[in-house]
C-alpha cells in the first residue's frame, strides 16, 4: 500500500519535516513486513489457484524458497500438476463435533519461515479452537513475521460488497474479508475469463464434479450472475488502481492539492437495513476518499429497547469499525438536534441517513416532519443524503417496540392502579371536609408521582384511570360515567395533559441524568487513575492501583502480567481469575487485544489488553468481565484503551526511573574505580620499573642455578605486572578522553614482529607459528596501540594454554579488509560466558582462577580495534580444541611509493 503523503509539502518548495519522518518510518515498517499478493477473481473456477501455483513454480526456479501452506485443487488435474516440485506443509488436525478436520498449521509455517508462502482461500473460516477465527488474520501474523504471502480471493467475499452480491445472486455469503486487507495488499492480480468460457469449464467438470456442477449451474453459475460478478470484480480492481494513481500523484506533489477533506456522518437508528447502509456508505467513502463516522443517538425513547435490538446496534457499530469508520454513541433528547450538533462538532460535510417509510393515517392526514426534514430546518447548510437500502434476512434487526417501563412493565401499571384506588378512598374521606375541586389535586399528585416513579406509560395510565375514577365516584351523577357539567370535561383534559407533560419531562430528566452519570463515571475514573498513578513510585504501587481501579470501573476480575528483568512474564500480586500466559505472550508480540470478544483466540474466558507504551509493550491487562456485552459500547472500549495507556505510561515511567537510578550508581562507581586505578597505576609504575631493571641487570652476573632461576622468575612476574599496569593506565585514559590515534603507514609483518619480540621471554615455553601472506597491504594505524592489541592477545594465549602448546599468528588480505588472527591450542572458550561478554572490562573466563590478571586485556584490545573502524571477535578454533581471536581492519587506499 502506498504511503499517504498528502501533507508532504507544506510549501511549494519546502518539504514538511514531520511528513517526511512519518513517511520514512512507514517505509521502514513496510520493509520489515512481508508482501501480500492476492489473486483476485469474480468467482470460483476462473483459475486463481492455477495462476498462483504457476507463479510459484517460476519463483522456485529463481532460487527463492516457496512453501505451499494450503492449496485447494478441488480435484482439478491441471491445478494438481502445478504442485509437483513444491514443498507442501503438513496440515494440522482439529477435533470438531466428533470429526477430525485438517486445517492450515500456522505455527509450523512460522517456524519454517519460507520466503513465499501460498495460502489459498483468504476468506476461509478456521475451525473452532484455532488461534484466529479467520484465515485473513493468519495471513496478518505471517506478514508481521516478514513472510511473503500469496493467496486467492473472490469478489463476493469482500465485506463492503457482501450485501450487493447477495442481492444479485440471492445467496448470503457469510465468509467475508475486511476491505482494508484488499486495499493494503502490495499486489493484486486479476484472474479473469469470459462467463461463457467459465460455463464451458463448468459443464466439462473442470470446476466441480459433474453432479455438483449441474446443481451449481442451476443456482449460482447463471450467466446473469457471472456477468454481474465480473463487473463488480473489475470495478473494484479499477477503484484500487485509481487509488494507487492518486497516491502516486500525492507523493510527487502532482496537480492541485485539495484544501479540505470530505467527512461523512452516518446516522443509524437500530432498524433493519443499518448494516446495508453502513456497507453502502463504506463504498461511497472509498470512492470519495473521505473520512466517515457512524453514530447512534441514544434518545430517551430508545433506552428501553429489548436486548436483541440493543445487540443489533452494537453489531452494526462493530461492522462500521471493521470497515474503517469511527463508531460512537451519543446521548440526546432529540435525535435531529443531536445529529446536527455532532455533525458540527466533527466538521462533517454530509449527513447520511436511510430512507424510512412513513405511513399516513387515513383519519389523521397530517404527519410529523421526517428526520431529514427536521435536520434541514435545524441546519439548512448541512447536506443530507437519504439512501435507499435493502436489508437481507440475515441482518434484519429485530423489532424494537418502545417500552416506557423500567424493568417489568406490569409492576408499574399495577402500582399505578393501586395508587389510584388508594387516592379514591382517601378522596372519599376528604370530601367530607373539602370541595371536589380541591380533591382533584390529590389525583394530580398521584399522576405526577407515578410519572416520576414509573415513567411515561404508567403516568399516562394513572392520568386516564384518575379521570375515570373521579368521574365515576365524585362527579354527579355519581357511580356513572355520564357528566352533567361540561366544566368537568375541561378538568379531565387538564389532568390528562398535565400527566403526559410530567411523564415526558420525567423521562427526559432520567435520560439526561443517566447520560451525565455515565460521563461523570468515565471521566472521574480516568481522572482518579491518572492522579493515583502520578504518585506511584514503584512497580508494586502501579500494580495495586491498576488492579483496584480497573476491577471497580469495569465490574470485572482484573489481572496483570508483567515481564521481569529476564523478560519472563509473571502474574502480578493481587490478580484475580485464571490467566492464560500463551494468550498474553501473543498480545505482547503483536500489540493487539486477544481473548473473549475479539477476533483472536476468542475461545478464551478473559479479555487480554496489551499495555502499549511509547517504547514497548509493558505488560498485559486481563479482564474477566461479568457483563461482556458492556465493552461492545464504543465509549466503554475507548475508556478501557485510555486506562490501559495510563497504566502503560506509569509502568514505563517507573521503569526508566529505576534505570536512571541504576545508571547513576554505575556512573559513580565507574568514576571512583577509574580514579582509584589511575592513582594505583601511577604509584606502582616506578617500583615495578626498578624491580624489572634490577632483575635484568643481575641476570648476566649470576651463575646458572637457583639464584638465576629466581631472578628470571622475578623478571617475568615484573613484566606481567608492568603490562597489567600499562593496561590499567590505558583503560583509564580511554574512559576519560577516548582514543586519540597517531596513524602511520606500517607493514603487517613489522607489526607482528615487534609484538613477538616484546613477548619473546614469555613465549619461550610455547611453540610460535607465523603465517603471513606475501601480498599483505600497508595498514594506516597507530603502531603503538595496535602492537598493544597483539601483545594482549598473545598474553591471553600464554595464560590460558599449557606449556609446550602451539600459538599461531596469521595475517591475510580479505577483500577490503586485512585479517589478523591469534590462535591457541588451549581448552577453548568458557561455556558459561558468551563470547561477546569476554570483551567487557573486568570479565574473566573463570571467576576464581590461579591465573593472574584483572580482565582488562581483551576489553582494551577491542576498544583500540574499534577506534580503527575494525572489529575483534572470539570463537572456538576449528578443528578444536583452542580459541581463535580474529581482527578485521579496513584497508585504505595504498600510498604511492617513489622509485
Amino acid at each position: 500500500m502506498a504511503v499517504n503523503t498528502s501533507n508532504l509539502l507544506s510549501a511549494p518548495d519546502r518539504p514538511n519535516p514531520d511528513a517526511l519522518i512519518a513517511q520514512l518510518q512507514a517505509e521502514q515498517a513496510k520493509a520489515a513486513r512481508g508482501k501480500l499478493r492476492i489473486y483476485f477473481g469474480s468467482n470460483a473456477g476462473v483459475g486463481k489457484t492455477y495462476a498462483m501455483l504457476a507463479a510459484a513454480q517460476r519463483e522456485r526456479q529463481s532460487g527463492r524458497s516457496v512453501l505451499v501452506g494450503l492449496a485447494e485443487t478441488h480435484g482439478r488435474s491441471e491445478t494438481e500438476s502445478q504442485l509437483h516440485g513444491l514443498e507442501l506443509l503438513p496440515r494440522r488436525s482439529f477435533a470438531y463435533q466428533g470429526k477430525c478436520l485438517l486445517e492450515f498449521d500456522l505455527d509450523a509455517a512460522l517456524a519454517h519461515h519460507p520466503n513465499v508462502l501460498l495460502l489459498d482461500e483468504l476468506a476461509h473460516s478456521n475451525v473452532a479452537g484455532s488461534r484466529h477465527p479467520k484465515r485473513w488474520q493468519d495471513v496478518q501474523e505471517l506478514l508481521d513475521a516478514g513472510i511473503d504471502v500469496w493467496t486467492t480471493l473472490n469478489v463476493q467475499h469482500l465485506e463492503s460488497l457482501n450485501d450487493v452480491v447477495s442481492g444479485i445472486v440471492g445467496i448470503q455469503v457469510h465468509e467475508t474479508v475486511p476491505d482494508h486487507i484488499f486495499d493494503d495488499a502490495d499486489e493484486v492480480i486479476v484472474v479473469d475469463i469470459p462467463p461463457e468460457e467459465l460455463l464451458k469449464r463448468l459443464k466439462a467438470g473442470k470446476v466441480y464434479p459433474l453432479e455438483q456442477a449441474e446443481r451449481a449451474s442451476r443456482n449460482f453459475f447463471r450467466l446473469g450472475n457471472l456477468l454481474a460478478l465480473r463487473e463488480l470484480a473489475l470495478r473494484r480492481t479499477a477503484d484500487r488502481v485509481d487509488e494507487d494513481m492518486r497516491d502516486y500523484r500525492r507523493e510527487r506533489a502532482i496537480g492541485e492539492v485539495w484544501p479540505a477533506r470530505e467527512r461523512l456522518l452516518v446516522g443509524i437508528g437500530g432498524r433493519a437495513g443499518d448494516d446495508a447502509l453502513v456497507r453502502q456508505v463504506a463504498r461511497l467513502a472509498r470512492r470519495l476518499e473521505a473520512e466517515w463516522v457512524v453514530v447512534y443517538v441514544d434518545a430517551p425513547e430508545r433506552q428501553h429497547r429489548p436486548r436483541p435490538a440493543q445487540e443489533a446496534v452494537l453489531k452494526t457499530l462493530a461492522l462500521a469499525a471493521r470497515l474503517g469508520a469511527d463508531a460512537a454513541t451519543i446521548p440526546g433528547a432529540n435525535v435531529a438536534q443531536a445529529l446536527v450538533d455532532y455533525a458540527r462538532e466533527r466538521n462533517a460535510s454530509h449527513l447520511v441517513l436511510a430512507r424510512v417509510q412513513q405511513r399516513l393515517n387515513r383519519w389523521m392526514p397530517w404527519r410529523r416532519p421526517s428526520l431529514p426534514e427536521e435536520i434541514a430546518l435545524l441546519n439548512p447548510g448541512l447536506d443530507v443524503l437519504v439512501l435507499s437500502v435493502n436489508s437481507t434476512k440475515s441482518e434484519a434487526t429485530p423489532a424494537a417496540p418502545v417500552s416506557t417501563s423500567r424493568g417489568f412493565s406490569w409492576r408499574g401499571y399495577f402500582g399505578v392502579t393501586l395508587a389510584c384506588f388508594a387516592a379514591t378512598g382517601l378522596a372519599e374521606l376528604l370530601l367530607k371536609v373539602f370541595d371536589p375541586a380541591n380533591v382533584v389535586m390529590l389525583f394530580l399528585l398521584v399522576v405526577v408521582l407515578s410519572s416520576l416513579r414509573w415513567g411515561r406509560g404508567p403516568g399516562a395510565w394513572a392520568a386516564l384511570l384518575s379521570v375515570l375514577l373521579f368521574d365515576f365516584y365524585f362527579v354527579p351523577p355519581r357511580n356513572s360515567f355520564s357528566v352533567n357539567d361540561t366544566q368537568y370535561l375541561f378538568t379531565f383534559c387538564l389532568m390528562l395533559g398535565v400527566a403526559l407533560v410530567c411523564g415526558q419531562l420525567m423521562a427526559r430528566l432520567r435520560h439526561e441524568a443517566r447520560v451525565a452519570a455515565e460521563r461523570e463515571r468515565r471521566a472521574g475514573a480516568l481522572a482518579r487513575l491518572a492522579r493515583d498513578l502520578s504518585g506511584a513510585l514503584t512497580q508494586d504501587q502501579v500494580q495495586q492501583i491498576a488492579l483496584t481501579t480497573i476491577s471497580g470501573v469495569f465490574d470485572a476480575q482484573a489481572g496483570l502480567l508483567l515481564p521481569d528483568s529476564d523478560e519472563q512474564l509473571h502474574i502480578a500480586r493481587g490478580s484475580e481469575g485464571s490467566i492464560d500466559t500463551s494468550v498474553a505472550l501473543w498480545c505482547i508480540e503483536h500489540g493487539q487485544m486477544a481473548g473473549h470478544g475479539t477476533d483472536t483466540l476468542g475461545a478464551a474466558h478473559a479479555l487480554y489488553v496489551p499495555l502499549m507504551a511509547p517504547v514497548r509493550v509493558r505488560g498485559v491487562l486481563v479482564l474477566h468481565m461479568r457483563a461482556p456485552l458492556r465493552l461492545r459500547v464504543p465509549e466503554e472500549r475507548r475508556l478501557l484503551d485510555a486506562c490501559a495507556s495510563q497504566i502503560a505510561l506509569a509502568l514505563e515511567r517507573v521503569h526508566f526511573v529505576e534505570v536512571a537510578q541504576q545508571t547513576q550508581i554505575a556512573m559513580e562507581g565507574e568514576r571512583m574505580r577509574n580514579t582509584l586505578l589511575s592513582a594505583v597505576s601511577h604509584d606502582l609504575r616506578t617500583p615495578l620499573t626498578s624491580i624489572l631493571g634490577a632483575a635484568q641487570a643481575g641476570l648476566p652476573h649470576t651463575k646458572p642455578g637457583a639464584a638465576q632461576d629466581m631472578l628470571e622468575q622475578i623478571r617475568n612476574q615484573a613484566q606481567a605486572m608492568q603490562q597489567l599496569v600499562e593496561n590499567l593506565l590505558a583503560m583509564a585514559r580511554l574512559q576519560q578522553g577516548g582514543v586519540h590515534l597517531k596513524r602511520e603507514w606500517l607493514p603487517v609483518d613489522e607489526l607482528v614482529g615487534s609484538a613477538l619480540r616484546q613477548m619473546e621471554d614469555r613465549l619461550a615455553n610455547h611453540v610460535v607459528h607465523t603465517d603471513l601472506s606475501v601480498d599483505l597491504p600497508l595498514l594506516h594505524i597507530d603502531a603503538v596501540l595496535m602492537e598493544r592489541v597483539l601483545v594482549n592477545l598473545l598474553d591471553n594465549a600464554i595464560k590460558y594454554t599449557p606449556r609446550g602448546t602451539a600459538i599461531t599468528v596469521k595475517a591475510q588480505p580479505d577483500g577490503k579488509n586485512c585479517l589478523l588472527s591469534v590462535e591457541d591450542a588451549g581448552p577453548g572458550l568458557p561455556k558459561h560466558v558468551p563470547p561477546e561478554q569476554l570483551f567487557e572490562p573486568f570479565t574473566r573466563g573463570e571467576a576464581e582462577s590461579t591465573v593472574t590478571g584483572m580482565g582488562l586485556g581483551l576489553a582494551l584490545a577491542q576498544r583500540i580495534v574499534e577506534a580503527h573502524n575494525g572489529s575483534l571477535r572470539a570463537e572456538s578454533a576449528q578443528p578444536g580444541p583452542g580459541t581463535l581471536f580474529t581482527i578485521h581492519l579496513p584497508v585504505q587506499e595504498q600510498p604511492s611509493i617513489d622509485d
